[in-house]
């Protein structure tokens, strides 16, 4: 089965989750710098959210673009992955709205902490559907920094019932270690090339 559809249908649905997290963003009624600055927690979160699903979108395309097919459990493997994403908007708007409030800063994390499960879960899918000695599955290899960002995550939902703030870090931190690309798909399908 071709790839092609399941790319489509990502794009889009990545691409209406940020348009929900925007909308959320609501204009003030002054027309003063004091009048944005009830906004600043909502707008804070909005950008790390935004950042999060960039590098979600990012990686994603990267793993497809070194894939040929998928299959059902891909498929599935996939919707599961969008299901997670498409939570952001929420847990991001009631993390804004809430500005240092325990709850909405840990379902925030379970909410990452689930979608690199599920990034993960499909990753490995692509990768056995396309053999272990396929490009993809070499250049994800053990996936080493994957696996920490959703352990770093499991241990930033405990932070956040210390103090919300430290846990908002570690978030930071993740979305950092991630900003840069990730280039091993890159490389390995280059290093193929020669």
């Amino acid at each position: 089965m071709g790839k092609g559809r399941l790319e489509a249908f990502s794009d889009g649905v990545l691409a209406i989750i940020i348009t929900i997290m925007v909308l959320e963003i609501k204009v003030p009624h002054g027309t003063t710098w004091h009048s944005l600055e009830p906004l600043a927690p909502v707008f804070i979160s909005y950008v790390l959210s935004f950042v999060n699903i960039a590098i979600y979108w990012n990686n994603h395309h990267h793993m497809l673009h070194a894939s040929k097919l998928v299959n059902g459990k891909v498929l599935w493997a996939n919707v599961h992955l969008l299901f997670w994403l498409s939570l952001i908007p929420f847990v991001t708007g009631w993390m804004g709205e809430n500005h240092v409030a325990t709850l909405p800063f840990v379902l925030y994390g379970i909410i990452l902490l689930m979608a690199g499960i599920a990034y993960f879960i499909l990753a490995r899918s692509l990768a056995s559907l396309h053999g272990k000695d396929s490009t993809l599955a070499i250049a994800l290899g053990k996936d080493w920094k994957g696996i920490l960002s959703v352990v770093i995550y499991a241990i930033v939902i405990g932070l956040c019932f210390i103090h919300p703030w430290w846990g908002f870090s570690l978030y930071v931190i993740v979305a950092a270690i991630w900003f840069i690309p990730d280039r091993r798909i890159e490389n390995t399908l280059e290093d193929n090339k020669l």
